[in-house]
């Protein structure tokens, strides 16, 4: 079952070939988890899909407000197989016919749901290694930021991650500073330092990112810092994180000949269940 502009059926019967999302990359989208019924970070998933679609200069429907936003979230999982909690992508992509340039601003979504296995976050593996991906490079710009359907840097990365024996790779800008993983933020912890790369160096302004950074702020005898990361950086760091909507919280084990703890990590995982369980 998916939501197609509000209406839940069986499939969106939607024709790819004259699709913009499809043939242009000219969609954005949310990756979302549910939790017995409630959307996670709620707000900052809308306002991030708001000004995404003002970036990309979508026309904004009148009614897509954050309960209208909520409420096609919440009105799929309900008809789908009992499960506690959901992984939600939320894609929204312009209608119109047209080349590069869209006769129209407007725009369809549709929503997709598929169970996950664990309600609260879990760690995802018990050894994770990690290498830097050098094929291709982000480029320090407003679009990086963005989910975007253009993922063919993460794509490539994934097959050379898999195709060499890595959990994940690290992205490098075009200033050959660690930007972020495939599919996640990336934190650094040196000392009492707890370092993530700046958005402005054109990582994924991570909505998973933020809330590590707010419980980050509130530990007693930690400095945060946004501030960019040199591969140099990682060698001598004590332990690497990456972050993300749907896993939580993933600790780098080893990258090259390094290898890492992960009782920061750990207890980050903690508090951000607790955060959860509260909110």
């Amino acid at each position: 079952m998916v939501n197609y502009n509000g209406n839940i059926q069986k499939n969106s019967s939607i024709s790819i070939e004259n699709n913009r999302g499809f043939l242009f990359g000219d969609s954005i989208f949310e990756t979302i988890k549910v939790l017995d019924n409630k959307v996670l970070f709620l707000e900052d998933h809308y306002f991030r899909l708001m000004a995404s679609m003002r970036i990309c200069r979508m026309e904004i429907p009148m009614n897509f407000t954050m309960e209208y936003f909520e409420e096609q979230i919440v009105n799929l999982v309900q008809t789908l197989p009992a499960s506690n909690s959901f992984r939600v992508r939320f894609s929204v992509y312009r209608e119109a016919e047209g080349f590069y340039l869209p006769k129209t601003r407007n725009v369809q979504f549709i929503v997709t749901a598929f169970p996950l296995n664990s309600d609260l976050y879990v760690f995802g593996k018990e050894n994770y290694e990690v290498e830097l991906y050098k094929d291709f490079y982000i480029s320090k710009q407003l679009l990086t930021t963005l989910k975007t359907n253009n993922k063919m840097l993460q794509i490539t990365g994934s097959i050379f991650a898999d195709e060499n024996g890595y959990d994940n790779c690290l992205v490098l800008n075009d200033e050959k500073n660690v930007v972020e993983a495939l599919q996640s933020n990336v934190f650094m912890k040196t000392g009492n330092v707890l370092v993530t790369p700046p958005v402005s160096d054109g990582c994924l302004n991570g909505i998973m990112r933020k809330q590590v950074l707010e419980i980050l702020k509130k530990m007693e005898g930690i400095e945060v810092k946004e501030t960019s990361i040199s591969p140099f950086d990682l060698q001598k760091a004590d332990e690497l994180f990456l972050t993300n909507v749907i896993s939580g919280i993933q600790p780098i084990t080893k990258y090259r000949k390094k290898e890492y703890t992960i009782s920061f990590a750990s207890e980050v995982l903690k508090r951000l269940n607790a955060k959860i369980r509260l909110s």
